[in-house]
């Protein structure tokens, strides 16, 4: 759990666990064998303002006893009330009471990391103090780790246990995230020979894999006006309630602070006879999984904030896309920043999916419970090129960069790591983090039906 996110818990659907195992055969990624450690990983906490979740979340796909706390929004909003209600209008939005039971179809409550009004994260669990002093645990700050060192050789393969002038007696994890790890082994002479030599790195390993099938999720936020107050703009341009509101937490841990940026989020499809599927594949990993996102906010997202106007945001986000980028060194100086190439919006599906994220946003806001709060829409993009053109100005990314040292199969010629996460052709060295998530190899090109 990071310190630096939006805070949103999500698991994921089963179809996507269930492709993993798939897709490295090896049955201990599918959704059922991974929920032990789900569950042992979470601890489901009540939110900060102590209200009752009663119909809010499912207890029963959740673990009470972990270390990282998750819990429901602890401050909503009149704008939250009204989308619930319109799943209940309209049947192409359906309630969904736990996205994080394995079927995340629907729009329901965010549950995020965070507990008694403060973020949960790895650094205050499991570096947290009572065991940040336990005498096999140092932790070194204000130091960077440059590059993995070669320790010798067993059964005619690289060892890989050095970092620096430090040696691990058993092994090394690397878990630098979706950019520094492959920033971190291509410097260490692991990745693609061609390149490394090219950049002045000796070659050591040949895994062209490393740094490559860089995927992450492009977002576009639309906005309407709205009649009410009681949105964020109203605090972020009045300096006495930004400092009441920070009071509040500083001395209660409770108020808007204690909360998210957004209380209820959606996971939805495009239709099976989309037209886009007579050229692609459906790149999701089955029926319970989304091809889009909705991150509903109750205010602005864009800055700098308007001068005057209240706001709804619905997000859209494409979260099954087909592009595909790199994370590639560019010398072998290892404090240079690495070539990151998201190389978003580079295949059609991706445009596609937003076009109807975008135009499902739009429907949803036109529910009857929001026919005395939306007065406009602020986009005005009605036909296929004019979304386009406003989709490839609005787009950014959330962050979610995975791939760049995806698992693969035991002996697979593709991939970086194996299943159990030990970094291929070397011993000593696993890489866990978001770098080895798999997407299903077809899906590096954009391939249409035969």
């Amino acid at each position: 759990m990071p310190s630096l996110d939006g805070l949103a818990y999500t698991r994921g659907s089963s179809d996507d666990y269930d492709r993993y195992a798939k897709l490295t055969n090896d049955n201990g990624w599918s959704w059922n064998n991974i929920q032990q450690y789900l569950r042992k990983n979470e601890k489901w906490t009540e939110p900060a303002d102590h209200h009752n979740t009663t119909g809010q979340f499912d207890p029963s796909v959740h673990g009470f006893h972990g270390i990282n706390a998750v819990s429901l929004p602890a401050v909503t909003y009149d704008v939250d009330r009204r989308v619930i209600q319109a799943t209940s209008e309209l049947a192409e939005f359906p309630f969904n009471l736990d996205m994080n039971s394995g079927k995340q179809i629907g729009i329901g409550w965010t549950q995020s990391t965070i507990k008694g009004g403060e973020r949960s994260s790895s650094a205050t669990s499991y570096l947290a103090s009572n065991f940040a002093q336990r005498p096999n645990l140092y932790v070194l700050t204000n130091a960077r780790v440059t590059r993995l060192v070669q320790t010798g050789t067993a059964d005619g393969v690289p060892v890989f246990k050095g970092v620096e002038t430090l040696t691990a007696k058993k092994e090394v994890i690397l878990s630098g995230g979706a950019i520094g790890s492959p920033h971190i082994l291509q410097h260490s002479g692991i990745g693609d020979p061609s390149h490394l030599t090219k950049v002045g790195i000796k070659p050591l390993v040949n895994l062209p894999s490393v740094g490559q099938n860089l995927t992450d999720h492009p977002f576009v936020a639309n906005t309407w006006l709205v009649n009410s107050t009681d949105t964020f703009e109203t605090a972020l341009r009045n300096a006495t309630l930004q400092m009441e509101q920070t009071r509040q937490w500083n001395e209660t841990k409770t108020g808007p602070y204690a909360a998210s940026t957004f209380n209820l989020a959606g996971w939805l499809r495009l239709p099976e006879d989309a037209p886009i599927f007579e050229k692609f594949r459906d790149p999701s990993a089955g029926k319970n999984t989304a091809h889009y996102e909705f991150i509903i906010a109750n205010g602005a997202t864009r800055l700098p904030v308007p001068a005057t106007g209240n706001f709804m945001v619905i997000g859209t986000v494409v979260v099954t896309p087909l592009s595909r980028g790199s994370v590639l060194i560019n010398s072998s100086n290892p404090f240079d920043r690495p070539v990151v190439n998201p190389n978003l919006l580079d295949s059609p599906f991706d445009i596609f999916a937003l076009r109807e994220a975008i135009r499902a946003s739009r429907r949803l806001a036109q529910a009857p419970v929001f026919s005395d709060y939306v007065i406009s829409l602020q986009d005005t993009a009605v036909t296929d090129d004019e979304l386009d053109k406003f989709i490839r100005g609005a787009a950014i990314t959330v962050s979610h960069v995975v791939g760049t040292a995806s698992m693969s199969p035991m002996g697979a010629t593709w991939g970086v790591v194996d299943p159990d996460l030990k970094v291929k052709k070397v011993k000593g060295l696993r890489v866990v983090d978001s770098s080895v998530i798999v997407s299903e190899p077809h899906q590096t090109k954009d391939l249409g039906k035969s």
